[in-house]
């Protein structure tokens, strides 16, 4: 576990050295572990080291509110040296994780954000819906077999990753025979800050992408901020599981 500061503990899967540092931001619910399948990856195609966190309140870091764009920047700016340069890979939530971390606020030189799957539209119901869901009590199952379900389809990735995976291991946790879901029932308070005004304070180029059939976000949506917006044939919400070579190529097209 490394420890952030300011922040909670945060677990902290890394590899590789040198820079520039890649930063890679799971989305709300999910963890580290959905990187997985980029690993191989990685190792012979990236030339600096990479650092995959499991966000404040999920998979295996400590559960501590309040939960925000901004609290999450910077909790994982105090993984890296002051002026370290770092690009920023991020999914959905992490997508917008990674877009707050380039205002230039947390003291690193954010190179480039590449965000996927990001839902930049969200109507006065859904945000509230996600605020009622931060303010439900944690639920318990008699079974793994229960709450490793309830993880995969509430993180995106049910018919994605294997339930006797370790992918899927790391989304719940066992106290006293029982078994719940390891992110903090409270992270959904993140929904609701305008990502006109997250995406205005950026110091940073940004590339928005997405699966086809991604159903959080649309083409027109995301060229209203990148002209270059792209999607991904064939695709769903989670391309980095889906076909994480596909993503990468789109990555390293990216950067040039």
């Amino acid at each position: 576990m490394a420890p952030s500061a300011p922040g909670p503990g945060l677990w902290v899967e890394s590899g590789g050295s040198g820079s520039p540092a890649l930063l890679l931001l799971h989305g709300l619910g999910a963890n580290a572990e959905v990187w997985n399948g980029l690993r191989p990856v990685l190792a012979s195609r990236w030339p600096g080291r990479w650092l995959a966190p499991d966000l404040r309140g999920h998979g295996r870091s400590d559960h501590r509110a309040p939960y925000s764009f901004g609290a999450h920047a910077a909790d994982v700016a105090g993984l890296f040296e002051q002026g370290e340069e770092v690009v920023a890979l991020g999914h959905s939530m992490g997508g917008a994780v990674a877009m707050s971390l380039a205002s230039g606020w947390f003291g690193l030189a954010v190179r480039q954000v590449i965000a996927f799957g990001v839902k930049l539209v969200w109507s006065e119901e859904e945000i509230a819906k996600a605020r009622a869901q931060a303010l439900v009590p944690v639920r318990w199952f008699a079974s793994r077999a229960e709450a490793v379900e309830r993880y995969l389809r509430v993180s995106g990735l049910a018919g994605l990753v294997d339930p006797g995976a370790a992918a899927a291991a790391a989304g719940i946790v066992e106290e006293g025979g029982r078994f719940r879901l390891a992110a903090d029932p409270r992270i959904g308070a993140v929904v609701g800050p305008s990502i006109d005004g997250v995406i205005a304070a950026m110091r940073a180029p940004l590339h928005l992408a997405a699966g086809e059939r991604d159903p959080m976000v649309t083409l027109g949506q995301m060229r209203r901020y990148d002209p270059r917006a792209a999607v991904l044939a064939g695709l769903g919400h989670s391309p980095h599981v889906e076909a994480p070579e596909r993503l990468w190529r789109l990555v390293e097209e990216t950067l040039g």
